[in-house]
């Protein structure tokens, strides 16, 4: 067996669940599509009215909202309460994380009036935003300006706070690095009620620092600003098709936007975006973009494509023909191709409703898509939700950008899934140690896509179910996964956390780092307050006791190092 081989795995015999999971369709098509489309309705409605709001009133009504959270932390009794969570129901979170943790008995503070845009400043180019606004709403006041977030995350439903203290991306971000990484303050209400806010020069820097990824283990995120850019009416895209091996299409992927002399600062030999999409073992699509105006997009013979309206093909599939076709440009407006992913969940909407990419469901039945993840996770026992994360893979393995052909060969070998995405990203070299950060030395290699401040990194995005499901074999989704995620530690990569996790809790701070966020925790009184970020990322449930358990050993191991002696 040659190492790309898949190894040869038995028959799995079906089960119920498998049935149920086959007919899901009937239960998306008559429950969560309407109800979608109707909380995507009546979503806009709430955004418009926050539109037609002044500046001073939608500040008001925050400052008003931040009071109620403070008192409300405040009202705590850490002798009976339990650990402080938002008051968001488990499944509305996005991501396919369990959110167990709330199972345990926890202390709620209501965070859901936080979701407007406060100010959109012209002259600092920032945007200062609730957590709770999405990337659709901030796109659909921005772009009309011929302005936009640095990085705007492809699903309109991804909020503010999720992308900061989990983990946001998006074609641009081997310019402008991770979506935290164009954030510029942090509003903050701390665990014994004080409001602060954090920036990368002021008391509060190590709080800046150790925000992203922490899973809101720190304090209470109110408000951010966040860095805005310059952006046209059109994005012109350029569709390249690869055909080779998979080190073959990795090379074509690094060489779509990564200067092979370094240059990789040069505005003229870097594209505004990148995206590439590998659909099989041999063949990729790799797509680059460029803003444009309307004047150049409307020229004669340019080819302007809409992307966004409910009957046009999924973008996926749209990108695909490039295989047949080959290379092609067009021009997309820039707010549909921010979210092109969006109406099929990347190629995920293809397992939801098999039949939903056909000419004949979206012309009469597209406007209601896509399915709210939210609806799709309410909707599903433990039964089904134990399934998916056996038979089923949504991950993101970010690696190096000299690693993805590896990443590949690994993906390939272990868990077949087709397509995979591929979005690079900036790696900066910071003043201070974070949760994730580059290869120690990296700049001394002068590697493909590393300036001297970042090394380049990408994010292997797997989402679909794994080649030995399809054909009806057994397939050990957990063991899988814990493949993967050793895979990563060894080879300097991270796993983002919104996805299931099977790391240990030493496992977990080998892939991490844990010091500027330990020693965040305990500076600002998070210990005892919040859920530590590896047990709130932890696969599984979490009964009180574990939860007071978990806590009172990390208070132990404070106390322990206030008290050592000093020498």
């Amino acid at each position: 067996m040659s190492d790309l081989e898949a190894p040869l795995r038995p028959k799995r015999k079906k089960i119920w669940v498998d049935y149920f999971v086959q007919f899901r369709w009937i239960l998306v098509i008559f429950v969560v599509l309407p109800i979608s489309f109707t909380i995507y309705f009546l979503t806009y409605l709430g955004d418009v009215r926050s539109e037609w709001k002044s500046y001073k009133t939608r500040q008001k009504e925050h400052d008003e909202n931040v009071r109620k959270v403070i008192k409300r932390l405040k009202q705590r009794d850490p002798s009976k309460d339990g650990l402080v969570c938002t008051a968001r129901k488990p499944w509305i979170a996005v991501g396919m994380r369990n959110v167990d943790y709330k199972r345990a008995r926890h202390f709620e503070v209501d965070l859901s009036a936080f979701r407007n845009i406060l100010h959109i400043d012209r002259e600092r180019m920032i945007a200062r935003v609730e957590p709770l606004v999405n990337m659709g709403q901030i796109s659909r006041a921005t772009v009309p300006m011929n302005l936009s977030l640095a990085v705007v995350a492809e699903l309109d439903d991804l909020t503010v706070g999720g992308l900061i203290n989990g983990y946001g991306i998006e074609g641009s971000s081997h310019k402008y690095g991770l979506f935290s990484d164009t954030v510029v303050a942090y509003e903050v209400v701390l665990a014994d009620g004080t409001l602060v806010r954090a920036t990368k020069d002021n008391e509060f820097s190590d709080l800046y620092y150790a925000i992203p990824w922490s899973q809101g283990t720190l304090g209470l995120l109110v408000a951010a600003e966040i860095r805005l850019i310059p952006v046209k009416e059109y994005m012109k895209l350029t569709y390249k098709p690869v055909v080779g091996n998979l080190q073959d299409l990795a090379q074509a992927y690094c060489d779509s936007f990564a200067p092979r002399d370094g240059d990789q600062d040069n505005e003229e030999k870097v594209p505004d975006f990148v995206e590439g999409m590998v659909y099989t073992a041999t063949e990729g699509v790799m797509m680059t973009g460029r803003y444009a105006s309307k004047e150049e997009a409307k020229k004669k013979g340019n080819k302007i494509n809409s992307v966004g309206w409910w009957f046009k093909p999924w973008f996926y599939q749209h990108a695909q023909t490039a295989l047949k076709k080959g290379e092609f440009v067009e021009y997309i407006p820039t707010r549909e191709y921010y979210h092109r992913h969006t109406r099929c969940l990347y190629w995920e909407g293809k397992l939801i409703l098999p039949f939903a990419d056909q000419c004949w469901f979206r012309f009469l039945f597209g406007w209601l898509m896509p399915p709210k993840v939210s609806l799709l996770k309410a909707t599903q026992g433990d039964a089904i939700r134990n399934y998916y994360h056996e038979m089923h893979v949504i991950q993101d393995m970010l690696v190096p950008l000299y690693k993805v052909g590896d990443a590949l060969e690994w993906v390939h070998r272990e868990m077949e899934v087709y397509p995979i995405w591929l979005c690079p990203h900036k790696m900066f070299k910071l003043p201070i140690k974070t949760m994730i950060y580059p290869e120690p030395g990296f700049e001394l290699h002068r590697r493909q896509g590393d300036t001297q401040t970042a090394q380049m990194y990408t994010d292997v995005g797997v989402y679909y179910a794994p080649g030995p499901v399809l054909r009806g074999e057994v397939f050990d989704g957990a063991e899988a996964v814990r493949k993967m995620e050793s895979w990563l530690i060894e080879n300097h990569g991270f796993q983002p956390q919104y996805a299931v996790s099977e790391l240990s809790e030493k496992s977990f701070w080998r892939m991490f780092d844990a010091g500027l966020y330990e020693s965040v925790r305990r500076k600002y009184g998070a210990v005892g307050t919040f859920m530590s970020v590896y047990y709130k990322s932890k696969k599984g449930r979490k009964t009180e006791k574990e939860v007071q358990e978990a806590e009172q050993a990390h208070l132990e191991n404070a106390y322990a190092e206030v008290d050592q002696p000093v020498d």
